[in-house]
């Protein structure tokens, strides 16, 4: 990625659009929104494929993932907690492996382990008649 100096934080170009990175939220994304998007989208994802692979039928993933701050080590990202909302049929008895199996399977879960803490909890929303 090659990212460019603007006015107020930096930009880059991706196949997909401008990705606009600022320390200031009313710019562009700020890092740390960057690092805990990835963490928990990249698990959402990784999650799908498995459920997708057991062919369980999930109508809808929610993502909730909340940052822990250290403001007094420049404001490290200490902690991250990922909470999926599963809205499906079939999922009890499996999600505790699903979600082990998503943890180990996540490319940037796995590259944060040992700097960040993160932790994941589910909740099975059942589909309505």
């Amino acid at each position: 990625m090659h990212f460019l100096k603007t006015e107020h934080g930096f930009d880059t170009t991706t196949p997909f659009g401008t990705l606009q990175v600022s320390p200031d939220e009313q710019f562009g994304f700020r890092p740390y929104q960057l690092m805990v998007a990835s963490v928990a989208v990249c698990s959402g994802t990784v999650m799908t494929k498995i459920l997708k692979k057991k062919r369980l039928e999930v109508e809808d993933i929610q993502i909730d993932a909340e940052a822990e701050r250290n403001p007094k080590i420049a404001d490290r990202i200490e902690k991250i907690h990922v909470h999926f909302k599963i809205k499906g049929e079939g999922l009890e008895g499996k999600m505790d492996k699903i979600m082990e199996l998503t943890r180990k399977n996540c490319s940037m879960v796995q590259s944060v382990i040992g700097s960040i803490e993160v932790t994941e909890t589910y909740e099975i929303i059942k589909q309505e008649m």
